[in-house]
C-alpha cells in the first residue's frame, strides 16, 4: 500500500491542499471585508481593505492597492507552490 498508493494520492492531495488553502484566506479576507470576520483587535486585510476602501479611495490609492496585492499574491503563492509541489511528488512525471 506505501508502495503503489500513497505516491499516486500525493500530488492530488498536495494540490486539494493548497487550493483549499488559497480559498480559505479569500474567504476569511470577504467576511473581514463585509464585517463578518475576526473581531477588531485582530489584524485582517479584509478589514484593512474595507477601512481604506472608505477614507483612501480616491486620495490616496495605495492604501487600497497594497492589501488587494498582498491577498492576491499569496493565494497565488500558495497555488504555484502546491503546483510545483505536485511536480516534484507525482510519479508519472519522475521519468521526464
Amino acid at each position: 500500500m506505501f508502495r503503489h498508493v500513497l505516491p499516486n494520492v500525493t500530488a492530488p492531495y498536495l494540490i486539494i491542499v493548497s487550493s483549499l488553502l488559497g480559498g480559505a484566506i479569500l474567504t476569511e479576507a470577504t467576511l473581514s471585508f463585509l464585517g463578518l470576520g475576526v473581531p477588531p483587535p485582530h489584524a485582517s486585510w479584509g478589514r484593512m481593505l474595507a477601512s481604506s476602501v472608505a477614507t483612501y479611495a480616491v486620495s490616496a490609492p495605495w492604501m487600497v492597492i497594497v492589501p488587494e496585492l498582498g491577498i492576491t499574491w499569496l493565494v497565488l503563492g500558495f497555488n504555484l507552490l502546491g503546483d510545483s509541489l505536485r511536480d516534484v511528488w507525482d510519479p508519472r512525471l519522475r521519468g521526464r
